[in-house]
């Protein structure tokens, strides 16, 4: 699964990709966050306030909800706002 990280989560992470094979039980990008944030403390971090992440699959905007695959890719960045 490729995940791509933005702005201030890849700066708790420290770095903008991972290319992770993640395990089977991982089946919802909610259940993803739950597994990266016990890759260490950069990620647990950068997820430890869930409402502050939005999240994408194959450039989609998802919710925790949505159905993953190791096919995926996911993409994590902050809320965005325009004017």
């Amino acid at each position: 699964m490729k995940i791509l990280y933005f702005a201030w989560i890849r700066q708790r992470i420290g770095k903008s990709a991972d290319d992770l094979s993640v395990p089977a039980e991982v089946a919802t990008v909610g259940e993803l966050i739950d597994w990266l944030q016990t890759r260490g403390a950069g990620y647990a971090a950068a997820f430890a306030d869930r409402d502050a992440v939005r999240m994408a699959v194959n450039q989609e905007h998802v919710d925790a909800s949505y159905p993953v695959s190791d096919r995926d890719e996911v993409a994590f960045f902050p809320p965005v706002t325009g004017g």
